[in-house]
Parts: C-alpha cells; sequence; structure tokens
C-alpha cells in the first residue's frame, strides 16, 4: 500500500463497541461472492481460513455461499468474511472514490477501513500484504463488535505491510 495519511481511530474497546449504534445493510440474497485472490494472497488466505474463530461477535459459523478458502461466514443474516479480495477504490489513487483520509479504526493491531452500507458496514483491512474484507449487518449494530474476534486471525495470517 502506498504511504499516505489516513484517519485513523484508535479507540479503546468500550468505545469501539458504541462507535457505529445505529447503523444498518441492504437485504440481500444472502450469499456471498467468492473473491479470487492472486497466488501471494491464496497462501495468506488459506491460512487465515485455519485461524478464523468458531464464533464471531457470539455467532456461529455457517454457511451461505460456496466453500471456499477465501471466505467465510457466521449468523443468519451473515457476518461475511472475503479474503483476498481487491484494493478499495476509496483506497486507490485515481480512482473516482479515492480518499486518503478516509476513516479507519485500528481493533487489536489491525486497521479497519469503514465503509457504510445500505444496511450495515463493511471493513476491510489496510497495511497487509492481503486485503480481507468484512460485511456486518446492521441487526449486528454496533458493527464493529465483530472486528476484536477476526484481528488475532488476521494478524497471524495475513503479514503487515510494513
Amino acid at each position: 500500500m502506498s504511504a499516505f495519511s489516513r484517519r485513523i481511530l484508535c479507540l479503546p474497546a468500550a468505545a469501539l463497541l458504541t462507535a457505529a449504534a445505529g447503523c444498518s445493510f441492504s437485504d440481500s440474497d444472502g450469499t456471498r461472492p467468492v473473491p479470487t485472490p492472486s497466488a501471494a494472497a491464496a497462501g495468506m488466505c488459506r491460512t487465515l481460513q485455519g485461524h478464523l474463530p468458531g464464533t464471531v461477535d457470539g455467532l456461529d459459523r455457517s454457511s451461505t455461499g460456496p466453500d471456499s478458502d477465501f471466505a467465510a461466514d457466521w449468523g443468519d443474516p451473515a457476518v461475511q468474511l472475503r479474503c483476498g479480495v481487491a484494493r478499495p477504490t476509496v483506497l486507490t489513487p485515481g480512482s473516482e472514490h479515492y480518499n486518503p483520509t478516509a476513516d479507519a479504526v485500528d481493533v487489536n493491531g489491525v486497521t479497519w477501513l469503514l465503509e457504510k452500507q445500505d444496511d450495515g458496514y463493511r471493513f476491510t483491512t489496510t497495511g497487509r500484504k492481503a486485503f480481507v474484507e468484512l460485511t456486518v449487518p446492521g441487526k449486528y449494530a454496533p458493527e464493529v463488535n465483530a472486528l476484536p474476534d477476526l484481528a488475532g486471525a488476521v494478524k497471524k495470517s495475513v503479514p503487515s505491510e510494513l
């Protein structure tokens, strides 16, 4: 990732738990598209799959999409993780939506870009050798509650770019 300035909110856990209260995701068919990562990212994603927890924010692992080493789900409606996704356009210089000061949070040593959706939030890791995306429906507000459960697995599996 190129070096650029971005607002990073380093919040204590209690603040994170209330930071996104009242946010909400659009209804979808419940399936998740499976990414097709590069070979290097695929290896990290397979490692991540082995470290993912059985529960996220109290939700049990489920399956709303095809079996894949690059995706996982918890709950219904599903909290959906996808590993090896493309760089978010908000972080891509020259894209229409590029914003080098986009809001992000640091949760247990993993920085996540925050993107409000119609019904919840999409969080995407930054500063890592592969992008990991998590979508959390508004039903689970505050949506950031899912991030602490995944930070350790991401740190173990997807190295920092620094």
